[in-house]
């Protein structure tokens, strides 16, 4: 099955934040890392199923905690963890990237 059209087929807690049918974002760092994840699956790196699952898992995790965490937010969660499963990046590397993010030696944008 085509990426888009398993993301359009994304039903329940993961389907996508949509307005008249068109996705959602109120930050670019959710359309980046829409992006990403998309990128990433078309590149065979991950099994969109994969993802799914990831995802699905963070936001019933977020649901038990009672987090007010956007939909996003439990999606850069569910990347950064398939990141580190797959073994595309470690855990070490993934907060190195954040601490260069949140000191502004990395620019957000690129």
């Amino acid at each position: 099955m085509q990426p888009d059209r398993q993301i359009a087929d994304m039903d329940g807690a993961s389907s996508l934040p949509r307005k008249n049918g068109e996705l959602v974002f109120d930050a670019a760092w959710e359309a980046r890392v829409f992006g990403m994840t998309i990128s990433m699956h078309e590149r065979s790196l991950f099994d969109w199923n994969e993802f799914r699952d990831e995802l699905i898992e963070e936001i019933a995790i977020a649901d038990r905690e009672d987090s007010s965490s956007t939909y996003y937010e439990r999606w850069l969660e569910a990347f950064e963890h398939l990141l580190v499963e797959k073994g595309l990046l470690t855990h070490e590397e993934l907060e190195a990237r954040l601490a260069d993010f949140e000191s502004g030696r990395r620019d957000d944008a690129f």
